[in-house]
């Protein structure tokens, strides 16, 4: 999977033979699509629209039916997104806690807005309606780790961090 991201991330195409197991073993199963989908994007990261064209061409399924199931579900992306997601939580309790203060700081370190990638690729921020973890707020999650009681100086502190981590691998 890794290896296929970074081809994707240099500008590559999709590696379509990625996907065959996963067609060979759920093509004709009904009602597969999400699965594919989501098995697909842990692939590349995202879902290039060559990607749902071979989905499609195996599975029988209009284009345009895996573009709307695509397209509906905020778990998918049709834009490669950054080396580190970070998904900031709007949900009631992280907004009456300052998510709000918070998201302007994420926007102001890494100079992007929700759903933008860093110039750079490293970061893309996207607001979600709730990660679960209510007392925690305001609350944000980045590539999976959960990051709690966020204040805008905290979010300064982990986004550089991660920041001179990326920076020391290039």
């Amino acid at each position: 999977m890794e290896a296929s991201i970074a081809e994707m991330r240099n500008g590559q195409e999709p590696n379509l033979a990625l996907l065959d197991p996963i067609l060979a073993k759920n093509s004709d199963l009904r009602g597969s699509a999400i699965s594919i989908l989501q098995a697909a994007q842990e692939i590349y990261g995202y879902l290039p629209m060559e990607v749902l064209e071979r989905i499609s061409e195996a599975t029988n399924e209009p284009l345009a039916k895996l573009y709307g199931v695509a397209t509906f579900y905020t778990q998918f992306r049709l834009k490669p997104v950054g080396l580190h997601l970070i998904m900031l939580c709007q949900g009631t309790a992280c907004h009456v806690m300052g998510a709000d203060r918070v998201q302007q700081a994420i926007e102001d370190e890494l100079g992007i807005e929700n759903g933008e990638t860093t110039k750079d690729g490293v970061f893309t921020l996207m607001t979600v309606a709730c990660l679960g973890c209510c007392s925690l707020a305001p609350a944000m999650m980045i590539d999976g780790e959960t990051y709690a009681k966020l204040t805008p100086d905290s979010v300064r502190s982990i986004l550089g961090k991660m920041r001179k981590e990326a920076n020391d691998k290039c």
